[in-house]
């Protein structure tokens, strides 16, 4: 199977999971608007998220991914298996130990971490408590079900990995769809949600475990030893961690400085959900599935094949995330409009969101690009690099955003997150090329130069066409209206991009088909 036809698998089951986002986010916004209940789940729920990231998606991507598939290489799926259950015992253990912790300091870590603001108001400050107490357990299955996951994508079974995350979505549009038919008040609403949270947790992991049992292994528990494999993976974990969660690191920060205001959190919410959609189609299934390609490649020696992974990753990445950059800046409010402004959630929220989701939207290539790059470094067993580049990134956003916040509100959050992005891309990008481990390509600079021209083309066309149908995508316009307008304006704005991008030599059939029909190199080099 070629490299984008892999993207493809695991980037339309990603689709599935955000357009289940997407509409577990619109009923959010209609139950919840950006009122205080709204606040409080989303400051409760990001916790355990980041903590998801931090020692599940990062740590688990980037360390255990390529010692499992050394372990394939060199052992078998006995050795593999053996891997697996010493690793198994282990997490389980730690994430027991942190689970109750964190549960015990529960009071400490909402007045001092997750949401300072709300120390000042005590009915959402004791709220925010019993609901981060209740989600926290979510971590643990998230954790176990990434570790599963990270399996089942280096034994190039990538379906039941991509597809587990739908049934969170699922579960929560099920507690919203309860919550409105039933009438219930905001609190109440958001109680189901923290529950669902938990369970869907829960049924996540069942989705993998049956994944893993379908692809011909099974994980028994031993108990805890810190084996020679173990001690290897930790040391790559711990800075992996960190940097595989830069990006709920920087929201958490943004959150806590945005706690002081009410709404912000929610503003900063449920402009994240739309970016995400792109991020998560592309970058997710780029760094799912480049990096056991890559590990597989370098450990087989095949040194021009792992170069041709990285360069043909960024490419893909380039050529859908530029266009999708100049549609979010040019029809933010638009699409927030759409999807959002209903129910409890105004004209006024509308403005603000959108331009927290004009800022992302600058962002995007380079969220989607550090997937693309952080696997260089990881397939090399290299975590501690892009560490200390999240390092400087988390810095630089805490800085910006601390000097932004008070005069631009929830957008100053947002163009810290950005810049931070972007100076994370910058530093990956130029290690890489100053270690040889990634090939400079005239050709590939040209083509995204080239990309770029074709995105102007198109993001003049959606202007030209917005102030025509300004009357259709009006906030009083009826929905069915606005939602066939929008549709019909992104049919046609990827129409012309696709046609400028071929017309000026951004992307020819040439450069699709070797993507598509790429095989692996049998030559090995150096």
């Amino acid at each position: 199977m070629s490299l984008v036809k892999k993207f493809a698998t695991v980037g339309g089951a990603t689709l599935g999971s955000r357009i289940f986002g997407f509409a577990r986010e619109t009923l959010m916004a209609a139950a919840l608007g950006t009122g205080p209940m709204a606040d409080v789940f989303y400051a409760a729920f990001r916790f355990p998220n980041l903590f998801r990231r931090l020692f599940a998606e990062g740590a688990f991507n980037a360390a255990f991914v390529p010692l499992f598939a050394k372990e394939i290489e060199a052992n078998g799926t006995d050795g593999a298996k053996r891997f697996s259950e010493e690793v198994f015992g282990v997490l389980f253990s730690v994430l027991l130990l942190i689970t109750i912790v964190m549960e015990l300091a529960m009071p400490l870590l909402v007045r001092f971490v997750i949401a300072p603001g709300f120390a000042d108001d005590p009915d959402k400050f004791s709220i925010t408590i019993r609901m981060a107490a209740v989600m926290f357990p979510y971590l643990m299955c998230m954790s176990l079900t990434a570790m599963m996951s990270g399996m089942l994508n280096s034994l190039h079974h990538f379906f039941a990995a991509a597809i587990a995350p739908v049934f969170l979505n699922v579960v929560m549009i099920g507690a919203l769809f309860y919550a409105l038919y039933t009438g219930a008040d905001p609190l109440a609403t958001a109680w189901y949600l923290s529950w669902g949270v938990l369970a869907a947790g829960v049924l996540q992991l069942a989705v993998v475990y049956v994944g893993v049992l379908a692809a011909g292994m099974s994980i028994g528990f031993r108990f805890p030893k810190m084996t020679p494999n173990v001690k290897r993976l930790l040391i790559l974990a711990v800075p992996a961690a960190v940097t595989g969660g830069i990006t709920q690191i920087n929201q958490l920060i943004g959150q806590a400085i945005a706690s002081s205001r009410d709404g912000a959190i929610a503003a900063l919410q449920y402009a994240d959900r739309i970016y995400q959609l792109p991020l998560g189609v592309v970058g997710v299934a780029v760094g799912v599935v480049l990096l056991p390609e890559l590990a597989r490649a370098l450990k087989g020696g095949n040194l021009r094949e792992a170069g041709n992974l990285q360069n043909r990753s960024i490419e893909f990445v380039l050529f859908l995330t530029i266009p999708a950059a100049f549609a979010l800046w040019i029809l933010s409010d638009e699409i927030i409009r759409v999807l959002y402004e209903r129910g409890a959630f105004h004209q006024e929220n509308t403005a603000v969101v959108g331009s927290i989701l004009a800022i992302y939207g600058i962002g995007l290539p380079a969220f989607v690009l550090i997937k693309a790059l952080q696997p260089g470094f990881y397939a090399r067993e290299d975590t501690k690099t892009p560490m200390r580049f999240s390092a400087i990134a988390v810095a630089t956003n805490c800085a910006t955003a601390l000097t932004l916040f008070p005069y631009m509100g929830a957008p100053g959050i947002a163009v810290a997150e950005a810049t931070a992005g972007w100076i994370s891309t910058v530093l990956l990008f130029t290690t890489l090329l100053r270690r040889g481990h990634l090939t400079w390509e005239w050709a590939l600079a040209k083509r995204t130069a080239l990309l770029i021209v074709a995105a102007a083309v198109m993001g003049a066309a959606i202007v030209f066409l917005k102030q025509h149908w300004a009357p259709w995508l009006a906030s009083g316009a009826p929905l069915i209206t606005k939602i066939g307008t929008l549709g019909l304006l992104i049919a046609i704005a990827m129409l012309i991009y696709f046609a400028a991008a071929f017309l000026v030599g951004g992307a020819n059939l040439g450069m699709i088909r070797r993507n598509l029909n790429r095989k692996p190199a049998p030559a090995k080099d150096g």
